[in-house]
């Protein structure tokens, strides 16, 4: 399996936030989102490639029960289902961390969904190309409707501007979400910019029933790898 980085922090996002975990984070991704904070898994690939074995005694090494797999999109990697099989021997709680395009049956206590908005479209990018495919890829109801039928799930939404609240209620009604499922988080890559929205989203969660996520890696480290 690609990996791009495997490091020991604690949980940003979520209803975990501020958890001690092990991060395992995959490459590649079938979206290409605009303003991805991790184009390393996606619009420029990198990482080295990991034998299940190798993944398996780093995070036995790390003695930490919550292990997150993300990405990039964890969910289109080919041996996601034995690497889960072979994580829950080690650790208490697995979290996967996906745009909720594919569908998957493995071993995972917490699916951390993040739904692309139309704002997520890279449009306007010289690599335009992946335009149409984001578009035509980055919701899928019926992959979502699945996901939360067979798991625990969180919905983590990026929202930019007020608009986006009407697409996610929409979102929300067609899969059959319920608002204590919704979670919003600001867009950005600085602290500054997360605080510049985040009232108005905290104003938005008391008003529609939603929960705010906060991203306290950001706020703590800023954009930074592996952290």
């Amino acid at each position: 399996m690609k990996i791009a980085e495997a490091f020991y922090s604690i949980q940003g996002e979520g209803r975990l936030a501020g958890t001690p975990s092990v991060f395992l984070r995959t490459s590649g991704c079938n979206l290409r989102c605009v303003w991805c904070d991790t184009p390393y898994t996606s619009w420029s690939p990198e990482g080295k490639d990991w034998t299940l074995e190798e993944l398996l005694a780093w995070v036995r090494r790390q003695g930490c029960p919550y292990v997150v797999i993300t990405g990039g999109e964890p969910m289109i990697q080919p041996d996601l289902e034995t690497l889960c099989a072979g994580l829950r021997g080690l650790c208490s709680h697995i979290t996967i961390e996906t745009a909720g395009t594919v569908y998957r049956d493995l071993a995972c206590d917490l699916m951390s969904i993040s739904p692309k908005l139309a704002n997520s479209t890279p449009w306007e990018r010289e690599e335009g190309r992946f335009a149409d495919q984001h578009d035509r890829l980055r919701y899928q109801p019926s992959v979502l409707r699945r996901l939360l039928a067979r798991y625990d799930c969180q919905l983590k939404f990026v929202v930019q501007q007020p608009d986006d609240l009407e697409e996610i209620g929409v979102i929300a009604k067609e899969i059959g979400a319920t608002p204590a499922q919704v979670m919003l988080m600001a867009e950005g890559t600085t602290a500054g910019g997360i605080h510049d929205r985040e009232e108005w989203i905290v104003e938005a969660c008391k008003s529609l029933g939603y929960r705010y996520s906060p991203r306290l890696h950001v706020l703590i480290w800023g954009n930074r790898r592996g952290v």
